[in-house]
């Protein structure tokens, strides 16, 4: 024992007397001496309470700080034995009572409900005593108790268990409230023996599902399983202790005190045994420590002893006086002592023991004893801090290191770094940045570190360690894009290359190819083994610079990205297509190099006929094939005609050249050459892709008119034109460049209305010409044949549009006014016949309207028109001469059945005209497509659609009028 240490890890906090004070009670001076000679038979602690049992069979109780609280007496005599609950705010007691009988013990057991006050008398209440039970009967003989032990398993069950004498135990299981119990015994030692051992201690363990009970008598230690039946004894020993000196730890162990040591026992038999001088006179457990009440034999006094056993040290040691029992509440430790007086023993704060163990150094103690006592990672990670700082200060920089390195998680980083940052500690800063990377808490700048200290350290072999470790991407142990950039920074670039590789890092992969080595192919072919979809990533980064150097090999890549040419042999099937890539993502890397922009569209579109980017990529090849300069304004001139397809013959041109004059002549013969073919694949594409049975192209219209009016480019200009109907724009066309041929043959094809052709096409011709300020006889002649021959203008408007042009004479148009005077005549002498015919109609019309009014009407007729029978009464006339019988008529008939037909479609068209002349957008939409509206409305005139009505009703002649004759 002396080779332990001594700390004051606990404190006492105060003493007190468990007695009933003075003022509780009106006691007389005899009273008071009874009150000292009175004795503490057995003590017990929970629920916040501490519960004494006194000899004269009184039962204090005190609450924290062991102030006095109440008494009541359960016994007569004595209590022998009590035990507070935990679950239930029981009290279970054992004491001697009145012996009523001789036959009956006077010992009996109660159960009290101290939440259940009743009232004795007026000054006094005791708790409720819900159950009382005689402990010994016929089938349990009378013995002496000298343990007792109370076990809480499901409310309001017991299992109580009491040690006698005689080696048995008595044990009673049920609610003793509602006298439903079951007794059983136990036999520690076999009645064949001479003498049998009192049970100087009980213990209770329970496993699960498994309940346990240890004995112990002076001579042996036994265990009863209790889950069998009948209960099933193991011996563990064959040495046992006194009474007292008994305890169970938090781990279930049953611990017994013996002057020699203090065992420790388990299911399986005796464990470890800690060797301590001295009688063990109390044995208890409380928060991990031992506690120990030792007496010396050679001076008699009495030690109290708190053993951290994990740490091997003493946490608190003190003389005390006569200890008679040991209680554990409030978190504190209560020793009670024979003279009725108590000490209270209360743990000190971890923040008190480590300061207490770092002024004296001792740091390995302080980290044993936060670990042993489960504290929380950041108090450890303090402590350990502490110990390496006080190893640091001591230039024990290595073992410093070692406690740094087991604070990481909880102490920041830096502190250690700073510390450690001097060149001839460049080791110990790597060894903790490497742990630091093994738990995954390394940041970007720890990466940039360590590797700069490797780099620092030439130590490739723990580069290659750290970058190519097997799982150390894996688990992300560093900043991928730390490590890369810290490796090309110090022209590692072979590790820089394997971590982008292994990390799946595409683009700084290439970025050390194609921007640090230089090496092209090699980016080709990597991007080649990539997938699909990061193989178009990394080109959309790098194409820019693949396509200045590689060109061909790179828009091989691409072709085989969109259209999958491995796979499917560049099918086109509009839905696989539209799951590859889109060229119009590409072209962006194109920006400087339009020359290799339109080869790798071309092929594209050779492959894939349908593509959903159709339409894009028709847009910037039309824009490819008409611009006049492919050449991008931010590229200097050094770039002109160095693309990849004229380089060849631009090497060959230099060397071979004599003058910078012929150079520069076939430059300029070279570039037309190219501009013309580009124009041709212009046109024939915006012919390919606008076929004649598509209402709308493949490609945007305006785009197409827009880059042709920028490039002057005619033809492809006229196409749309024309294809768009747009007939006035294409003439304007032919009109712009003089091209009088070409501008009355297009009129020709367009201005034939048999063919849906614009007539009025020849009208806007001849305004050019009349405005055009030269002689163009030839062309007016055969003008004004088509204007002839379709009626398109009338004469007047013809000598008022050519009249503007100085530069004819009147025998342009003397043939045609002399066949259109000849027309008017003709036209002139059928209109006049018509006039005539018309008044001599009309005047006969006038002059029977006028008979009919004034003269009397004489019928003739002798047979009816309808049956051609005899005419007969009754009969009927009309005015327009003819007859019928009434039979014939038939009911209400008031009309001629001949002529009323006719009358009726007549009065028809009048009401359609008149219906007709409220109809304005239709007169004027007559009026608009009319070659001559001046007939038009002539023809409304004449049908008397728009001529002025007179109010009220005119009623016209009938045809019909009847006039009914009975005997006529």
């Amino acid at each position: 024992m002396y080779q332990w240490r001594k700390f004051e890890f606990f404190e006492e906090k105060y003493a007190a007397k468990c007695t009933i004070p003075d003022e509780e009670e009106d006691i007389n001076e005899k009273e008071k001496e009874k009150e000292k000679e009175r004795k503490i038979e057995c003590c017990s602690s929970g629920r916040g309470k501490v519960v004494t049992g006194f000899d004269d069979g009184t039962v204090c109780l005190f609450d924290r700080g062991l102030k006095f609280n109440y008494s009541f007496q359960p016994h007569s005599n004595s209590v022998l034995f009590l035990q507070q609950l935990k679950q239930r705010n029981f009290l279970v007691t054992i004491g001697e009572d009145e012996q009523l009988t001789p036959q009956q013990s006077a010992l009996c057991l109660k159960v009290f409900d101290l939440d259940k006050m009743q009232s004795e008398s007026s000054s006094k209440a005791s708790p409720d005593c819900v159950g009382i039970l005689r402990i010994f009967t016929n089938q349990f003989p009378e013995a002496t108790i000298t343990s007792f032990i109370v076990l809480e398993e499901v409310p309001p069950i017991l299992l109580i268990a009491i040690g006698l004498d005689n080696g048995s135990i008595y044990c009673i299981k049920g609610d003793i409230a509602r006298e439903r119990i079951t007794r059983f015994k136990l036999q520690v030692e076999n009645h064949s023996e001479k003498t049998l051992s009192s049970i100087t201690g009980l213990g209770f363990r329970v496993d699960g599902q498994s309940l346990q009970l240890f004995a112990v008598t002076p001579s042996s230690v036994s265990l009863f399983s209790l889950h069998d039946q009948p209960p099933r004894r193991q011996t563990l020993d064959q040495i046992g202790c006194g009474i007292n000196s008994v305890a169970m730890s938090d781990r279930s162990e049953f611990i017994i005190g013996r002057p020699e040591a203090v065992y420790f026992y388990e299911v399986d038999g005796r464990g470890p045994c800690w060797a301590f001088e001295g009688e063990k006179k109390l044995v208890g457990w409380f928060r991990g420590y031992l506690l120990c009440v030792i007496a010396d034999q050679r001076t008699g006094k009495q030690t109290f002893n708190i053993y951290d056993l994990k740490n091997r040290l003493i946490a608190h040691s003190t003389l005390v006086k006569e200890v008679s029992h040991m209680l554990y509440e409030w978190g504190n430790i209560i020793l009670i002592t024979t003279d009725k007086s108590a000490l209270c023993i209360g743990e000190k704060d971890m923040e008190s023991k480590l300061d207490m163990l770092f002024k004296k150094n001792l740091y390995t103690v302080a980290i044993n004893l936060v670990q042993t006592q489960q504290a929380d990672a950041a108090a450890t990670s303090e402590v350990l801090r502490k110990y390496g700082d006080h190893l640091y200060s001591k230039q024990d920089y290595d073992e410093a290191m070692a406690q740094y390195i087991h604070t990481i998680g909880h102490l920041e980083p830096s502190y250690v770094i700073q510390k450690f940052l001097d060149a001839q500690r460049i080791y110990n800063l790597t060894n903790y940045l490497e742990k630091l990377h093994e738990k995954g808490l390394a940041s970007k700048d720890h990466t940039t570190l360590l590797l700069n200290c490797y780099t620092k350290l030439k130590d490739v072999e723990k580069l290659n360690l750290f970058i190519k470790s097997e799982d150390s991407i894996g688990e992300l142990k560093f900043d991928v894009e730390t490590a890369i950039r810290v490796c090309r920074a110090a022209n590692y670039h072979e590790h820089a290359m394997y971590v982008a590789k292994k990390a799946g890092r595409h683009e700084w992969y290439l970025k050390i190819l194609l921007e640090d080595l230089g090496s092209y192919e090699e980016a080709l072919e990597y991007i080649s083994s990539l997938e699909s979809s990061q193989a178009g990533m990394t080109i959309k980064e790098y194409g820019k610079i693949l396509i200045e150097h590689k060109p061909l090999e790179t828009i091989q890549i691409l072709i085989r990205l969109c259209t999958d040419d491995g796979d499917k042999k560049g099918q086109s099937n509009g839905v696989y297509v539209s799951m590859l890539p889109s060229p119009v993502d590409f072209l962006s890397i194109f920006v400087h190099h339009p020359e290799s922009l339109m080869d790798f569209l071309e092929k594209y579109t050779n492959k894939v006929k349908d593509s959903p980017a159709q339409v894009e990529i028709n847009n910037t090849l039309l824009e490819l094939y008409i611009s006049n300069e492919l050449n991008f304004p931010s590229v200097s001139q050094v770039n002109e005609g160095a693309d990849y397809l004229n380089v060849a013959s631009q090497k060959t041109l230099s060397s071979s050249a004599k003058s910078n004059g012929t150079i520069a002549d076939h430059k300029r013969s070279e570039k037309e050459k190219h501009r013309l073919e580009r124009r041709e694949k212009g046109l024939r594409m915006l012919k390919s892709a606008w076929p004649p049975e598509a209402e709308h192209p493949l490609y945007d219209v305006d785009l197409a008119i827009i880059l042709c009016e920028m490039n002057v480019f005619k033809n492809g200009l006229l196409y749309l034109y024309e294809k768009m109907k747009l007939y006035k724009e294409v003439i304007a066309c032919y009109m712009q460049a003089h091209d009088h041929e070409g501008l009355i043959a297009c009129c020709k094809r367009l201005g034939d209305s048999v063919k849906g052709g614009d007539p009025s096409l020849w009208a806007d011709v001849l305004k050019y010409f009349g405005e055009l300020g030269e002689d163009c006889s030839k062309e007016v002649k055969e003008v004004l044949n088509y204007i002839e021959r379709d009626n398109i203008l009338p004469p007047i408007i013809v000598l008022q549009t050519l009249s503007r042009n100085p530069c004819l004479t009147l025998s342009v148009i003397k043939d045609y006014i002399a066949r259109k005077l000849e027309q008017e005549s003709k036209m002139i002498e059928e209109d006049r016949q018509a006039i005539e015919k018309y008044q001599d109609d009309t005047q006969t019309m006038r002059k029977e309207i006028q008979d009919l009014r004034t003269n009397a009407r004489i019928f003739q007729l002798s047979k009816c028109t309808a049956c051609t029978f005899t005419l007969d009464l009754p009969a009927v006339h009309f005015m327009c001469m003819h007859s019928f019988h009434l039979r014939c008529l038939g009911d209400n008939e008031k009309e001629c059945p001949e002529c009323a037909p006719e009358y009726r479609s007549v009065l028809e068209t009048k009401r359609n005209l008149e219906q007709n002349s409220k109809d304005q957008d239709r007169f004027f939409q007559k009026v608009k497509n009319s070659k001559d509206g001046f007939s038009v409305i002539a023809e409304y005139f004449g049908k008397g659609i728009i001529s002025k009505t007179s109010n009220g009703s005119t009623s016209g002649l009938r045809s019909g009028n009847a006039s009914s004759s009975s005997g006529f």
